[in-house]
């Protein structure tokens, strides 16, 4: 069975450690067999590369590297700060994220 992220693809999120230490993004992609993400802007790391066809002049790049996940927290829609993930049903018997904090429904 594949693992549960409370993490999705799209969310924001805020980095607890590291570097990176409260930058927040949105996460880019995710890695489910090393546990990982990759989140705009955060975790930048210098790539140098040749010149080739797609960069003519070459040099060196910014690029994001992966985080893994237990260093992420959701950002609270409603409030802009750190809060967990639960899980419920709501009205139309439909599981649904929602913020631990506010309560409030994650879309």
């Amino acid at each position: 069975m594949p693992k549960k992220f409370n993490i999705k693809k799209g969310d924001t999120v805020i980095v607890l450690t590291g570097d990176s230490k409260g930058q927040q993004g949105r996460v880019l992609s995710l890695n489910k067999e090393k546990d990982t993400a990759i989140v705009e802007g955060v975790n930048l790391i210098s790539k140098h590369t040749k010149p080739n066809a797609k960069s003519p002049q070459g040099g060196i790049l910014k690029k994001e590297a992966s985080i893994h996940i237990s260093n992420l927290m959701m950002v609270d829609p409603s409030t802009g700060k750190p809060t967990r993930v639960g899980r419920k049903l709501n009205d139309k018997n439909k599981l649904v994220r929602f913020a631990k904090k506010s309560g409030e429904e994650i879309k």
